[in-house]
């Protein structure tokens, strides 16, 4: 399950010459602080991978509560970014999708090697059902979890110091996060005439991510 009721979801691409330099921001200094802040348990980035996963790279924050994610502290972060953020921001190309989102369904018992996202768009009458087929999902052979997540539009589409000067990052409505322990569990998870028969209309936007690293709560000092 996800550790909270709330999560940060960004997918993302960094031009080629900086793959190596935002790694090692990611894992030494940007999860370091966001899962610092009150209110965060656990951060993690994941890469393509295949060759027709866009963007090539997830990133997710997990936290207690929507409230976390629109309070002061997380605010405070976003509009004071370090440099290396600063600079790493301008090295992204292609869109960006970053949303925050209550988790409306999360079931599993634990994290997956594997992780596969679906963005798509869906009226809230269907959310009951698209619940049921997320949580047949999480029963498949080695899957460990399966995750339903409702984008907060307005809150996600608040400008800060970090996303004020960007115009291509989108936010979705709604994704689906399936977690597994390979890709060949993932293959026939979800297909798109499942989802469909549960009230979702394409598009689907699908992406098969492997998990690079974790880090869980931390203490941290801006």
């Amino acid at each position: 399950m996800l550790a909270g009721e709330a999560v940060v979801a960004i997918w993302t691409s960094i031009v080629p010459e900086s793959r190596d330099q935002h790694c090692d921001w990611f894992i030494n200094e940007h999860s370091l602080e966001r899962v610092g802040i009150p209110g965060f348990r656990r951060g993690r980035r994941c890469s393509a991978a295949d060759l027709v996963t866009s963007p090539d790279l997830f990133a997710l924050f997990e936290a207690d509560s929507m409230q976390v994610l629109q309070g002061s502290d997380y605010a405070n972060r976003l509009n004071n970014p370090t440099p290396a953020t600063k600079f790493l921001m301008t090295r992204a190309h292609g869109e960006t999708f970053r949303v925050m989102a209550r988790v409306g369904f999360s079931h599993g018992p634990g994290i997956g090697g594997m992780v596969l996202t679906i963005r798509f768009a869906c009226e809230d009458e269907h959310l009951p059902a698209l619940r049921a087929v997320v949580l047949a999902a999480a029963t498949e052979p080695r899957v460990t979890g399966a995750h339903l997540c409702i984008g907060n539009v307005e809150a996600s589409a608040v400008r800060t110091a970090e996303s004020r000067d960007r115009s291509d990052i989108q936010v979705p409505h709604l994704f689906i996060m399936v977690e597994a322990t390979d890709a060949a569990a993932l293959a026939n998870i979800l297909p798109d005439a499942l989802l469909i028969r549960a009230g979702a209309p394409r598009p689907f936007v699908r992406g098969v991510y492997r998990l690079e690293y974790v880090r869980t709560k931390t203490g941290f000092a801006p």
